[in-house]
């Protein structure tokens, strides 16, 4: 009791508060997003998110040996596929080589040890912007699971180490898993997006990408059919616990700063290892604040990366990864 106990005594000085720290922030905690273009010599920022860039393959091999000698050692690709190339149905993600087949090669050609994670999803193939096949109307369920367990083989045999199913189509990772299985693909792991959330912190993303719905009649506006309602809590636990069974080796908790308490639970409910997304809008909100001159930019990007640590999560994919650990080392 006070004054026996005063617990400011570990609070008096730089060097005690980082002995006793709960928690700490390493490069071995990051997953690198990447945006990939097609082109040579492209290095394109995007407008929504300031300082990060799309890259074309010959810049994105500079982009690897970077990340790699900060000791980031984990990368999760998306590409930018060309409108000529968008359908319903998807067909360029099945191109052995397409950009995405090709961005694997690159990466592993470059720098074989880098952990390769892969999107998986129709949203960049679409001409609907949606993660799964339009039919009269709504997003069809089952044909775009076998879609997306082809696309997932496609990765594997393109040298992906872990698939990551964004879509949120039920029943998804079971059919990735047996297409996996089937093809030989023993080792390649999945990362399910297991409580990926309806939300409006998307924004610059689907920007880098070019992959928002289109707005047409008979067609839906958002994702809200088949990605999470965002006031529900006790579903994501629902969805995570089917993904597990169904042979998801990592889930995925997307947003992050708003999504604590779900991340929290779902570390607290399963034994395996937890991701968490700290999506566009959040990456987004804090430079503008910080161009404003609001928020302390590296203050607020440290904490709000802590935050996650302190929540449970055992991945952070971020794209502020290289400032902090530029900043922290």
């Amino acid at each position: 009791m006070f004054p026996l106990r005063r617990n400011r005594r570990l609070r008096t000085n730089e060097v005690i508060r980082s002995l006793v720290r709960e928690n700490t922030i390493t490069p071995n905690d990051f997953l690198v997003p990447l945006f990939i273009v097609e082109g040579k010599d492209v290095k394109e920022e995007i407008a929504s998110m300031p300082n990060y860039f799309r890259f074309s393959l010959d810049l994105l091999e500079k982009e690897v040996k970077t990340l790699w000698s900060l000791g980031l050692k984990s990368v999760l690709l998306f590409v930018k596929v060309p409108d000529n190339l968008k359908d319903n149905a998807g067909k360029e993600a099945l191109n052995p080589n397409g950009l995405m087949q090709r961005a694997i090669k690159t990466v592993k050609n470059v720098c074989p040890e880098m952990l390769v994670m892969t999107d998986v999803a129709l949203d960049p193939y679409s001409s609907y912007g949606h993660d799964g096949i339009v039919k009269n109307g709504k997003i069809i369920n089952d044909e775009t699971t076998a879609f997306l367990a082809e696309m997932s083989v496609s990765h594997a045999q393109a040298g992906a180490n872990f698939v990551a199913p964004s879509d949120m189509m039920d029943g998804r990772i079971l059919t990735i898993r047996e297409a996996l299985e089937d093809e030989g693909f023993t080792d390649t792991g999945i990362m399910s997006y297991s409580a990926k959330y309806a939300s409006a912190f998307y924004g610059p993303f689907r920007d880098a990408l070019d992959s928002a719905p289109v707005d047409l009649v008979n067609i839906p506006k958002d994702k809200k059919t088949y990605q999470m309602d965002f006031a529900n809590r006790h579903e994501a636990l629902r969805e995570t616990e089917m993904d597990i069974d169904e042979g998801a080796d990592i889930v995925m908790v997307k947003p992050g700063m708003a999504y604590l308490d779900i991340v929290r639970d779902l570390k607290n409910e399963f034994d395996v290892p937890v991701a968490v997304y700290q999506v566009s809008g959040e990456y987004a909100m804090i430079k503008a604040a910080a161009e404003k001159g609001w928020l302390n930019h590296d203050q607020v990007m440290l904490e709000s990366t802590l935050a996650f640590k302190r929540a449970g999560a055992d991945i952070i994919a971020s794209y502020f990864a290289k400032d902090i650990i530029k900043l922290i080392s």
